[in-house]
């Protein structure tokens, strides 16, 4: 496993600034996400920490190597998955794997007993058929495996499970997720319910900037808030900005404990009549969307 600090790295392009002052830490063996909305800089981020393109400025270190000065041995640690599969297609799956594992050296004896052991683990059977033949939920096992095959000791990927069906989806999920603890573990992802099932720490960007990180409870701790709805009845037409449900029947939804007390006030003032009131704990996706929408 190795630790990963991220010190004020930019990315700039001729035009734009992909990313901008990112510093962050990624722990030995802990599953690290990233999350934003398109174009926030995710890709370019992950990129930058396999190695494929090079900081602007600042500096990536990676089990206390930078890439200036040891890139081949940081590679041999990596395992990067990018967001599509670029397979070669009319090589099967086997074969392929044997390729990279060529690639890094593998002895042929160990490369097939590992190719065994990821086709068995991501329940991979391409039977006889070309990795272009495959479903595209097979060709991610296979792209998967491709990152696993000289067993690195950090995982980066790319939506790992984009344009994917439900079941092949939470398979893969969980697969990572019992890669925890073994390996550092840096994933990108928009399904913000994958990222609260899987993740110890979770990075939240836009327009290539930290809008926040931190743990998952240190985050929703921060910025979560309650909501409170109450659905009431009452003759007289309430002083609040109300939703009308029906004839003199009336709904408020509020994230404020004090705003809320007001109205219990004057419902009891009015000798209205309280009809339900329903609590609920925001998720990280309303969090998350709340954030992204602030900025």
């Amino acid at each position: 496993m190795a630790k990963i600090e991220i010190k004020n790295v930019k990315k700039e392009y001729e035009n734009s600034r992909a990313v901008k002052n990112l510093t962050a830490t990624i722990e030995d063996g802990e599953i690290f996400g990233i999350a934003g909305p398109n174009g926030a800089g995710k890709t370019t981020t992950l990129k930058m920490l396999a190695g494929l393109i090079t900081p602007t400025e600042g500096e990536i270190i990676i089990d206390q190597m930078n890439y200036r000065e040891d890139a081949a041995a940081i590679k041999e640690e990596i395992g990067y998955l990018p967001e599509e599969n670029t397979l070669y297609e009319n090589m099967r799956p086997r074969q392929y794997l044997h390729f990279f594992a060529d690639l890094y050296n593998i002895p042929r004896e160990i490369a097939e007993e590992r190719i065994t052991q990821l086709f068995d683990a991501l329940k991979l059977k391409p039977g006889k058929k070309k990795n272009g033949e495959l479903s595209k939920g097979m060709q991610r096992k296979v792209a998967i495996a491709r990152a696993l095959i000289h067993d690195p000791e950090i995982l980066i990927l790319d939506e790992l499970t984009s344009g994917l069906d439900p079941a092949t989806s939470k398979y893969l999920t969980e697969y990572i997720k019992d890669l925890a603890g073994e390996k550092t573990i840096i994933f990108s992802a928009h399904n913000l319910y994958q990222v609260e099932s899987i993740c110890d720490r979770l990075l939240i960007m836009k327009d290539g900037e930290t809008i926040t990180q931190g743990t998952l409870n240190e985050i929703k701790r921060e910025y979560e808030r309650t909501r409170y709805t109450i659905t009431y009845r009452s003759r007289e037409k309430p002083p609040f900005e109300e939703r009308e449900e029906e004839n003199e029947t009336y709904r408020r939804t509020t994230r404020s404990i004090e705003e809320l007390e007001s109205i219990l006030k004057w419902i009891t003032q009015k000798n209205a009549t309280i009809n339900e009131i329903h609590t609920r704990e925001e998720t990280l996706e309303d969090v998350f969307l709340k954030l992204i929408e602030e900025r």
